[in-house]
């Protein structure tokens, strides 16, 4: 039988799990389901069409599936998914869709966000990410696996950080961010590539130094960037996180490219 704290107010039409666990004051909606193992630690809301995974944990004062911030939401029922075994710290925010939007805001699983990290609507975050404390993100934001984001930086709406990718702290982020790359200022430039994060995830000294000429012809050569696209792009046939930075740009997106100052 699920451990529900006589302080918390569950509506019985709530999907919660036999082994879940809900602390003192938190207020879990109708259209809620908790996964089993998912821990609210103490005064946590968690309400609208929300579904949270398996082993996430979530502490004091957080809000699950509150309403998006967005002046054309009417009340529909849009959803927020969350994936298993997240960390979710005291004070966050994670909004659901918009219709705009495509109804879901989808966040992965084996997460950690600190104190006051925010979840804009219809946003999709990875797997493996991490939000230090305050970090945000904008509506409709594109977070890759293994992302660190740092203190109290934002991304702008309908922004992308590529898979990989480190934001510094304070950072104001406008452009789009490539996978592996390091930013950070106000607004934020590009400062080379995410070292700390290629070595924790075991890329080897070879590899690494290729990335790094790889990242220098793209963004250090002659020639235009347009013309340094089209002539590194070969180059990239075996070496699949360069391929990957390749696709990245030419997707495009709806905001500009984050690049170095010049």
């Amino acid at each position: 039988m699920s451990r529900i704290h006589p302080t918390a107010i569950v509506d019985p039409a709530a999907r919660v799990a036999a082994d879940a666990e809900i602390g003192p004051w938190c207020h879990v909606g109708p259209d809620v389901t908790l996964h089993p193992g998912v821990q609210l630690v103490s005064s946590v809301v968690v309400d609208g069409v929300t579904e949270i995974g398996a082993g996430t944990i979530v502490h004091p004062f957080s809000v699950m599936g509150g309403p998006p911030q967005h002046g054309g939401y009417k009340g529909e029922p849009t959803r927020l998914v969350v994936g298993e075994n997240n960390l979710i710290r005291e004070g966050s925010t994670f909004n659901r869709g918009t219709v705009q939007g495509g109804g879901v805001t989808t966040v992965g699983s084996n997460c950690m966000f600190m104190t006051g990290a925010h979840v804009g609507h219809d946003s999709v975050v990875g797997n493996h990410v991490t939000f230090a404390n305050n970090a945000t993100l904008g509506g409709h934001v594109t977070i890759g696996d293994n992302v660190f984001l740092g203190g109290l930086c934002a991304i702008h709406q309908f922004g992308r950080v590529g898979r990989g990718a480190m934001v510094g702290g304070l950072a104001a982020v406008t452009r789009d961010v490539i996978p592996f790359g390091s930013v950070w200022g106000n607004h934020a430039r590009l400062h080379g590539l995410n070292m700390v994060g290629l070595k924790r995830r075991g890329f080897d000294r070879a590899k690494i130094k290729r990335m790094l000429g790889f990242y220098r012809d793209l963004f250090e050569g002659d020639g235009t960037f347009a013309e340094r696209l089209v002539r590194v792009e070969p180059a990239t046939a075996d070496l699949a996180e360069a391929a990957e930075i390749v696709a990245f740009i030419r997707d495009g997106g709806s905001r500009p490219l984050c690049l170095p100052e010049t």
